[in-house]
């Protein structure tokens, strides 16, 4: 192809793209698109072939484009074209392509001038090119003909406006020479999406159609109706020169020559023509590459830090070294104690802030869930009297008993002391579940060696398996040990004195309710605060909402938020005990209910206050910190057992007493047990069990570990890791060669800053004002040049001077294919006469043949 300025660029792209490929990603260099904009036949077509260097696009006189053409070039080894519409079909005859151009616009616009907004996407693979998108659009024209509709201008500009709006678009504002460039429709489209005139080219096409004694050279110098990036001039090929087969690269050199003989144009000759437009372009491309190679660098760089620790492990990397596998597993195994200690023991680096783990948990088992499972087996009043009175009756048999028998009250409390075996038990199964969890999160870093990490699961949870059998046969011990010797004299057990005197008392408090009526200032302390539900309002009194609870020794109140500023009501804990409620089918929530003993509403009209959490969790928490307040769960028989138990069971004034104050005894007495159990279950667990998995992992698993498989076995990667450690390896190498491309980009190319603003108002207000245009006006002062001395040259050539009243004037000359003159002896011979005709031709005048866009 014929851009020699993109074949400089495209070595430096496919070295940034390359590096990029390396790296498995898209380089996402993004080059601007090129659009042509102008009248009809003003040479656009012409504009964008010279660029891309290739003779596709369809030409002819009037509207020919009639619709958008994308054009995407790639860089491809090979050379051909596709069409979206012909997927799969490759062209490799240019000649081929137009032809499937026209009858592609015929197929949709019709034959007969038609105009239609979908464009036609075409690609263009070869090595001589960039990735850019070019786009031909169809000329601004205000008459419709043939079967265009009559509002064709604004459909044209609507086009138009869809595409040169992106900020990543250059424009490209095609004006002919031999018109007023005043008012080009053209600059003014590109004034109002590009103000500044960063993205506005001017492209001057038709110089060798002006009429004689005329030229363009102010336009050019950028002196009169300036752009900020100024003119180009081109001079493409004439209908002839197609028809003649005249490539591009010959046009070329006619262009070349036509700048350098013409004596209003042979001083900037350098800066006009397709190749120097295609070096401007060029520039712009070379521009945003380099704007674009900071964000590559920080990217790059960001992404070598990254990888290069763990880089640094794999440099010197041999899989079958031996020493290298022993040095690794003793690596692994330290590295998954420390992970174990740190996750039981707590730590500050690697939190997990989803859900609690480890240590945390383990703290929740022993201080919330424990306590609770013993409040639930622990509080059935009924059933508890009923077996104090069977006792009691059994011990005095067949005679009746004068004085309450102390053997009723070990029988009671032996009893209630074995019930203590579930809760303690359920806790180390708990315990045991929880380590076993955190040993799989901690073997996550062993993946990369599956059977290490296999056996290393393996021999751990056999150990707590092992383990688990000595921790449960120790707490039942303790349990039984507690059984074997009922303790009377213990300091803070009541007696037998004070357990009738506090008979009364005790009576009213089981009457009243949970709550006595004589609160000390300590009830006034917060136990909780959270977010719950109140889910059982019916959606006519507002439905579930979520409210801020503050639970405190006394009552539970809640608030709008959690700024406690906005009290919505305060439910006093008498009476009140919680229960579970049976998530439903449609909830997520998991929900608990309070209720009256005395089956009073709990609040406003609801006999149950039904409170929804997120978790079962946050459920057995809540009931934690509800029986802290001396809210207990209910524990109550069903109605036929109850009304059964009440027909059958009868108590005399005497037992009755009796029944109370063993009750106070094995109240008193219970309570000290349960505080001794709640205290040594959990430091009998943490002795025999969580202390002893972390000694065996530190002292004996890495010896297990040699003994139950070879070294080599232990040791052997995964696929993953080993395509991981090649993968790291060539991305590092990949990295650091995409940043050495980026510096030579850098050294090699140069940036070239936007010229100055210029004052170009001149676009905004030329419909009302025009200026004066060099390429309509005819006086020497402004855009024929004045007459010089013609020694050393040959003479003027003889063109007549018409005068004021004269006739149409001549018809403008045009340069030949190549030789513009007729020798070489007078190419540069003085400048024709200055014509004195009339400004506007007479529409007789015939035209010359127009070169195509």
């Amino acid at each position: 192809m014929g851009n020699r300025e993109m074949e400089e660029l495209i070595p430096l792209v496919n070295r940034l793209q390359d590096a990029f490929s390396a790296l498995g990603q898209s380089c996402l260099l993004e080059l601007p698109q090129i659009a042509v904009v102008g009248g009809q036949s003003a040479g656009k077509s012409s504009v964008l072939e010279n660029f891309v260097g290739r003779d596709f696009l369809p030409r002819g006189s009037g509207i020919v484009t009639r619709r958008p053409l994308v054009l995407q070039l790639i860089t491809s080894k090979a050379e051909y074209a596709e069409f979206l519409h012909c997927k799969g079909k490759k062209f490799t005859d240019f000649d081929e392509v137009r032809h499937e151009i026209e009858a592609e616009t015929d197929r949709v616009t019709g034959m007969n001038k038609g105009i239609s907004s979908i464009p036609i996407n075409l690609r263009v693979y070869s090595p001589h090119v960039l990735n850019l998108t070019l786009i031909d659009l169809p000329g601004i024209t205000k008459v419709p003909v043939g079967d265009q509709p009559p509002d064709i201008e604004y459909q044209i500009r609507e086009m138009i406006m869809q595409f040169i709006t992106r900020e990543n678009c250059l424009i490209l504002a095609v004006t002919p020479a031999n018109t007023d460039l005043a008012n080009s429709d053209a600059l003014k489209l590109a004034k109002e999406v590009d103000p500044q005139g960063l993205r506005t080219i001017g492209v001057i096409t038709k110089l060798d159609l002006m009429d004689e004694g005329t030229d363009a050279r102010d336009v050019l110098e950028n002196k009169l109706l300036p752009l900020r990036r100024g003119y180009v001039g081109v001079v493409n090929r004439s209908q002839k020169d197609i028809d003649g087969k005249k490539d591009i690269k010959a046009a070329m050199l006619a262009e070349r020559k036509f700048f350098l003989s013409h004596p209003a144009y042979r001083h900037i000759a350098d800066r006009m023509g397709t190749p120097h437009l295609q070096k401007v372009l060029n520039q712009q491309l070379t521009n945003h590459i380099r704007d674009t190679l900071p964000n590559f660098r920080n990217k790059l760089q960001g992404q070598l830090l990254s990888i290069e620790h763990e880089v640094e492990a794999y440099k010197n990397f041999k899989p079958e070294d031996p020493t290298r596998k022993t040095k690794a597993l003793l690596q692994m195994v330290q590295q998954f104690a420390v992970d174990f200690e740190k996750r039981i023991e707590g730590s500050g680096d690697q939190v997990d802030t989803l859900e609690l783990s480890g240590g945390a948990k383990i703290n929740r088992i022993f201080h919330e869930r424990f306590p609770f499972e013993i409040v639930k087996m622990e509080f059935n009043e009924k059933e508890l009297r009923r077996e104090i009175s069977y006792a009691i009756k059994n011990i005095h048999g067949i005679r009746t008993g004068l004085f309450t028998p102390d053997m009723a009250f070990e029988a009671i409390v032996k009893k209630q002391i074995v019930k203590l075996k579930g809760p303690s038990l359920k806790s180390v199964d708990l315990v045991i579940q929880e380590l076993i969890n955190t040993v799989k999160k901690c073997t996550k870093k062993l993946a990369n060696f599956p059977r290490l990490c296999e056996e290393t699961e393996r021999i751990v949870a056999n150990h707590i398996r092992e383990r688990e059998g000595k921790t449960k046969d120790q707490v039942l011990l303790l349990i039984d040990i507690q059984v074997s010797y009922i303790n009377t004299n213990h300091e803070d057990f009541i007696g037998f004195a004070n357990a009738q005197q506090r008979s009364s008392q005790v009576h009213k408090k089981n009457t009243i309710g949970n709550q006595g009526t004589n609160l000390p200032p300590s009830r006034q302390i917060v136990i909780r605060k959270g977010w719950l539900t109140i889910s059982n309002i019916g959606i006519m009194k507002g439905g579930s909402k979520g409210y801020w609870f503050v639970l405190t020794a006394e009552s539970l109140s809640w608030y709008k938020d959690d700024e406690e500023k906005e009290k919505k009501y305060m439910l006093p804990l008498d009476n009140l005990k919680v229960r579970d409620v049976e998530k439903s089918f449609m909830s997520s929530k998991h929900i608990f209910a309070l209720f009256n003993t005395e089956q009073r509403n709990v609040y406003k009209d609801y006999r149950f206050l039904e409170l929804a959490c997120d978790s079962q969790e946050d459920v057995d928490s809540w009931k934690a910190s509800l029986l802290r307040a001396g809210v207990y769960p209910d524990k109550s028989l069903t109605e036929n057992d109850e009304n059964g138990q009440a027909e059958n069971f009868s108590m005399d004034p005497q037992l009755e007493r009796q029944v109370e104050t063993i009750r106070n005894l094995v109240d008193s007495y219970m309570s000290i047990i349960n505080k001794c159990i709640r205290d040594l279950i959990p430091k009998t667990i943490m002795h025999l069990m969580i202390n002893n998995v972390k000694d065996f992992i530190n002292s004996e698993l890495l010896a297990q570990l040699y003994s139950s498989e070879d070294q080599n076995t232990l040791m052997e990667e995964s696929v993953e890791q080993a395509q991981r450690r090649d993968e790291m390896l060539r991305m590092y190498q990949a990295l650091k060669e995409a940043l050495v491309v980026i510096g030579d980009i850098n050294t090699a190319t140069t940036f070239t800053p936007a010229p100055p603003p210029v004052d170009d108002s001149w676009i905004q207000h030329s419909r009302r004002v025009p200026p004066p245009s060099p390429t309509t006006q005819r006086r020497p002062t402004l855009s024929a040049p004045l007459p010089r001395p013609t020694s050393g040259r040959g003479p003027a050539p003889a063109i007549p001077s018409p005068g004021p009243h004269s006739g149409a004037p001549p018809v403008p000359f045009r340069p030949g294919p190549l030789p513009p003159f007729p020798n070489s002896s007078d190419s540069f011979g003085a400048p024709p006469q200055v014509p004195s005709r009339p400004t506007r031709a007479p529409p007789s005048v015939p035209r010359p043949p127009c070169s195509t866009h």
